[in-house]
């Protein structure tokens, strides 16, 4: 008898949630910017922004769409505008 293979794991396709800072200190600027999918109890879903300064009070913003997939079309269309105006992905 061959031993069994473990199970796939299935990775997701779109993000649920995003990471992002500007960092320029020649013009004295630390930013940061976080967008992440929740569930909400009566089967919509949320999306969760805060920004701010990097080490001071966030903002905060929570966003009420229909469904999951409409939150992470969302996401995606921020995430594509902070990056254009110079938002990278934080690392670590």
């Amino acid at each position: 008898m061959a031993p069994s293979l473990p199970a796939p794991i299935q990775l997701p396709l779109f993000a649920k949630a995003a990471s992002l800072v500007r960092v320029r200190p020649e013009r004295i600027e630390f930013r940061f910017y976080r967008m992440e999918v929740c569930p909400h109890p009566f089967g919509r879903a949320l999306l969760l922004r805060q920004w701010g300064r990097i080490g001071t009070k966030r903002r905060r913003r929570l966003d009420l769409h229909p469904d999951a997939g409409a939150a992470v079309n969302a996401l995606a269309q921020f995430l594509n505008a902070k990056r254009r105006r110079g938002y990278q992905d934080r690392t670590a």
